[in-house]
């Protein structure tokens, strides 16, 4: 993991694409678009119901590790209409004792109903938090002093330069001067690459490592 401090607050920032927070307990993902697979082969397209487990399995090791009070979902929770992927995540979270809150994104669309049964605190629009304002998407054109702005939805990596003409393009935690930007915690999801400026902080995950680039 990579430790970084950020206004004043020290945050872990951790190669299974999620931020811990020490001094709140707390875990923040986004974007983990559970029941996408799903949705794939309701509609004729072969997609290995693996990859749901895979995160299943990576969020439920994030809790046994951290043990965190609190979890804080950015956003884009599960994909798109209920299928029967919910069910596992819902059974998982269950067996969480801290409070969970989902920050919902423009792929929330499930009842309320159904958040709330599994536990789920359920927050409209943003959530502030000591320094931080937690959203799914940050504005276009934050004002100036508002919060600072912790965001998913974008699903941020860059493209890095190796020897000759080969790139690679990667996963990455992305901190400008207003808001900063998690990495999707759903591996069946895409990449939209950043073009980061000198005052920007980027750190790439490359397999069980978090690397600062920039």
């Amino acid at each position: 993991m990579k430790v970084i401090t950020l206004l004043g607050e020290e945050l872990y920032l951790l190669p299974e694409r999620a931020i811990y927070w020490p001094a709140q307990q707390a875990l923040l993902l986004a974007d983990l678009h559970l029941g996408k697979s799903g949705h794939f082969r309701k509609h004729g397209i072969a997609v290995s119901p693996g990859v749901l487990q895979k995160d299943l399995d990576r969020l439920a090791s994030l809790l046994q590790h951290w043990k965190p009070e609190q979890i804080f979902f950015l956003g884009d929770l599960f994909h798109s209409r209920y299928n029967q992927e919910w069910e596992p995540f819902a059974e998982l979270l269950k067996g969480f004792k801290g409070k969970a809150t989902l920050v919902k994104g423009n792929h929330d669309i499930l009842k309320s109903e159904q958040y709330v049964a599994a536990g789920l605190e359920l927050v409209s629009d943003h959530l502030d938090l000591g320094p931080f304002r937690l959203i799914h998407e940050r504005p276009t054109e934050p004002e100036q002093g508002r919060p600072y702005y912790i965001a998913g939805h974008v699903h941020p990596g860059v493209w890095l330069q190796g020897g000759g003409r080969q790139r690679l393009k990667l996963p990455c935690y992305f901190f400008g001067e207003q808001h900063g930007l998690l990495p999707a915690f759903g591996n069946f999801t895409g990449l939209y690459c950043l073009e980061p400026t000198e005052k920007d902080q980027v750190y790439v995950l490359v397999e069980d490592q978090v690397v600062q680039v920039g």
